[in-house]
This record gives C-alpha cells, sequence and structure tokens, in this order.
C-alpha cells in the first residue's frame, strides 16, 4: 500500500482514487437521504399514516423524516469510534453497504393498507438503520478525501465529496418528478414509491467497487505506526476540543437549516399551501442543486486560497440578507420567482457547505478526527436538517401561514454560526491558526 504524502500541489493517482470513492458514497447518501424527504412530504403520508387529516399525516411523515436525523449522531459516535481505532477504509466500507441494503428495504415494505400499524414501525426502525449508517459515513468520505489530498489543495479535494450532497439530491429529485411527470400522482402513492428505493442498489454495488480499490488514509496509517490510536476517541475529542465540536454543530447548522427548509418544507408548502404543481416544485429543488453543484468546487478552489472561514463568514453575512427575498420569490407564486428562490439557495448552501470538510478535519487531531467532526457535524445534521423542516411548518402554521416566522429563524442560525465561525480556529492542516481578516497573512503551510 502506498502511503507516501502527496506533493503541496500535485494530487497523485491514490488521491484521486480516494476522492472519487469518497463523493460516490456521498451521493448514495444524499439520494438515499433526500429521496426519503421528498416522499415524505409527498407521498408517506398517505401511505404510511392515514389519519384522515392531510396536515397531521405529513406532520407524522416528516417526524419520520426526522427520525433518521437524530439517529445520525448515534452513528457518528459508534462508527466514529471505530474509524479512529481500526481505520476510515473499513468503516466507510460498512457504512456504505449498511446504508445502501436499508434503502433497498424501504423499497420493499409493505404498506399500512397491508398490515397496519407495522407498517408504520417497521418504516421508522429502517429510517434509524439508515441514520446509523449515514452518521458514520460523512466524516469517514470526507476524511479518505481530505487525509489522501495534496496540503494546498485539501479544500478542493474536500469540496468534491461535499458536491455529491447536490449531485445525490439531483437524481433522488429527478427520479421523483420523472416519475410524477410520467406516471402520476396516484400512480406515485399506490406502487411508483418504491423506484426511487429500489434503484439504489445501482450505486451501492459501483460505490462497492470502488472502495475496495482505495488505500488508507496517510495520516491514519501515521498513527497507526505511531501506535498512537485513541483509546476512546469520542470522549477524548470531546474533553479536548469542545469548542471546536460546538463550532461544527452550529457552522453546520447553517446550511441544513436552509437546505432542508427549502427542499423539504417549501417543496410541501410550495405545492400544498400555494397550489403549484409538484413537478414544477420538484424541478425547482433540482435546480437548486444544479446552482450548489456548480458553485461547491469553485468555492472549495477558493477556500484554499483566502481560507475556509472567510469564505464561510461572507456565504453567512449573504444569507442574513437572502432569508426575507427569498420567501418573498416563492409568495410569487410563479414559476420564474420559485426557480429564483430555489436557484439562489442552492449557491448559499454550496458556499457554506463546500468549506465544511476540510474545516472540520483541520479542527482536530488525525487520532480523534473521525469522532470529532462526526460528532458536530450529525449533531448539526439533526438540529438544521431534522429539526429545520418541523420548525418551518410549526411557524408557518402559528402565523397562520405566513413566512415571516420561518425568515426570522433563518436569520436567527445564521448569526449564531457567524459568530462560531468568528472565534474557532484551525490547529491542524493547510490554513491552521490563519488569522481574520488580513488577507497578507494567508498561508498554504502544511
Amino acid at each position: 500500500m502506498d502511503t507516501t504524502a502527496p506533493s503541496p500541489t500535485k494530487a497523485p493517482a491514490a488521491s484521486w482514487r480516494a476522492v472519487t470513492a469518497s463523493t460516490i458514497g456521498s451521493v448514495l447518501e444524499y439520494y438515499d437521504f433526500f429521496v426519503f424527504g421528498t416522499l415524505s412530504a409527498l407521498v408517506f403520508g398517505q401511505v404510511f399514516f392515514p389519519t384522515g387529516d392531510a396536515g397531521v399525516a405529513t406532520l407524522l411523515s416528516l417526524a419520520t423524516f426526522t427520525v433518521g436525523f437524530i439517529a445520525r449522531p448515534l452513528g457518528g459516535i459508534i462508527l466514529g469510534h471505530f474509524g479512529d481505532r481500526i481505520g476510515r477504509k473499513r468503516v466507510l466500507l460498512f457504512t456504505f453497504m449498511l446504508t445502501g441494503t436499508v434503502t433497498v428495504l424501504i423499497g420493499v415494505l409493505p404498506t399500512y393498507a397491508q398490515i397496519g400499524v407495522a407498517a408504520p414501525i417497521l418504516l421508522v426502525v429502517l429510517r434509524v438503520l439508515q441514520g446509523i449508517g449515514i452518521g458514520g459515513e460523512w466524516g469517514g468520505a470526507a476524511l479518505l478525501a481530505v487525509e489522501h489530498a495534496p496540503t494546498a489543495r485539501r479544500g478542493f479535494f474536500g469540496s468534491l465529496v461535499q458536491a455529491g450532497a447536490p449531485i445525490g439530491v439531483i437524481l433522488s429529485s429527478g427520479v421523483v418528478a420523472l416519475l410524477t411527470a410520467t406516471i402520476g400522482l396516484e400512480a406515485l402513492v399506490a406502487w411508483g414509491w418504491r423506484i426511487p428505493f429500489l434503484a439504489s442498489a445501482l450505486l451501492l454495488v459501483v460505490g462497492v467497487f470502488l472502495r475496495l480499490k482505495v488505500d488508507e488514509s496517510p495520516e491514519f496509517v501515521a498513527v497507526q505506526e505511531k501506535k498512537q490510536e485513541a483509546k476512546l476517541p469520542v470522549w477524548e475529542a470531546i474533553r479536548r476540543y469542545p469548542k471546536e465540536i460546538a463550532a461544527a454543530v452550529f457552522i453546520h447548522t447553517s446550511d441544513t437549516t436552509l437546505g432542508l427548509i427549502q427542499g423539504v418544507f417549501v417543496l410541501g408548502y410550495a405545492s400544498g399551501a400555494l397550489g403549484m404543481d409538484p413537478t414544477v416544485v420538484l424541478l425547482a429543488n433540482v435546480f437548486s442543486s444544479l446552482t450548489n453543484l456548480v458553485t461547491t468546487p469553485i468555492a472549495g478552489h477558493l477556500g484554499d486560497r483566502y481560507g475556509q472561514r472567510r469564505l464561510l463568514m461572507v456565504g453567512l453575512g449573504l444569507l442574513v440578507l437572502w432569508a426575507f427575498p427569498m420567501f418573498w420569490l416563492i409568495g410569487t407564486e410563479t414559476v420564474v420567482g420559485l426557480f429564483a428562490a430555489t436557484g439562489v439557495s442552492g449557491i448559499l448552501v454550496g458556499l457554506l457547505f463546500s468549506q465544511q470538510a476540510t474545516l472540520f478535519a483541520d479542527l482536530f487531531e488525525p487520532r480523534v478526527r473521525y469522532s470529532g467532526m462526526s460528532l458536530g457535524f450529525q449533531l448539526g445534521t439533526v438540529l438544521g436538517g431534522g429539526f429545520g423542516p418541523l420548525i418551518a411548518q410549526a411557524l408557518t402554521n402559528a402565523a397562520g401561514g405566513q413566512t415571516w416566522s420561518v425568515s426570522s429563524y433563518l436569520v436567527l442560525v445564521a448569526v449564531v454560526a457567524l459568530v462560531f465561525t468568528a472565534i474557532v480556529k484551525p490547529r491542524f492542516g493547510s490554513h491552521a491558526a490563519l488569522p481574520l481578516p488580513e488577507p497578507a497573512a494567508r498561508s498554504h503551510a502544511g
């Protein structure tokens, strides 16, 4: 196994193999998770929670979506422990197979009409298992890419893993949009919802093949060779890096809150409360992910040049300014307004999310890095992604269908993230202890 450290700028073949396998895993992760979210908003209320009240059924369906997010920190803790103890590659093979298998099983679940209350119970159990697998997936995928990357290109390589998110959303929303346009919403509810879950088997096969060919991370190999593995890496990360974990939590809360409110809450709000065509709303989600996808590697490259924190602070400032115009545009009930709102939101999510794989890795030493960054990232995912759509729905209900309260909530989330971005300082990696805001202080030292 080649564990030679890459040069500062030129990426060897091992680096590209690692980032390709990691990105494929990220695609599967976000495809699985967001196809569930999309169908939670459109279908699962009728299939698994037929209460007779459409609003209550949708809320219960979204709550099941949230359960998967709540399980993710548990996966981050358990699998992060093993990722710091036995290696990134082994854990990633396990998480990939677990997540993919569970997603396929969701596609063959019987409905409430077929087996009664056992159907939603089985759905919740599988959703929890999916959440555990995905909870350990992101940290390992990010680390394989970043720790294999050339020193001066860690931000760019980290952003490529993050690009798996919009690709996964494009695939999930695109598949559902194609189904609704071809077979119709009635057939989608009756049987078509199974197709997107079963289709994930293709990504599973490709991803396992690619991950078998990846070398272990050079930085973890160095930890092993020096016999420096932490006995309880999660506890050590909490004890030694509490501020860094908190920063990861609230920084990641910002992009997940915006992304999931736009991708899940707005899907139900625009197609339900505003009466817009569900296919059009799904295509607007695809457009958002396209702008996200274009933005992500560009922002990753800029992060290598200017520092991840600077890019994050710019993105969070823009989110504060964007929170109210976003819903004003959606409220026009026009296709142009909806696409403009989702497109700009995708750019902001890409700007924020692209920096996190590298920045979070640079907050922790390699021996506890998998655990520390997974814990912070997954807790942020719960706060922003798991509860974001539910909070948005509850705020809208309390405000009599008005969305000003949701915009206010987005502003609050952005301001909190901005404070943590300003106070945290990377202690490892290419931008360690990079001061703010003097551009002249920029350094690419490893």
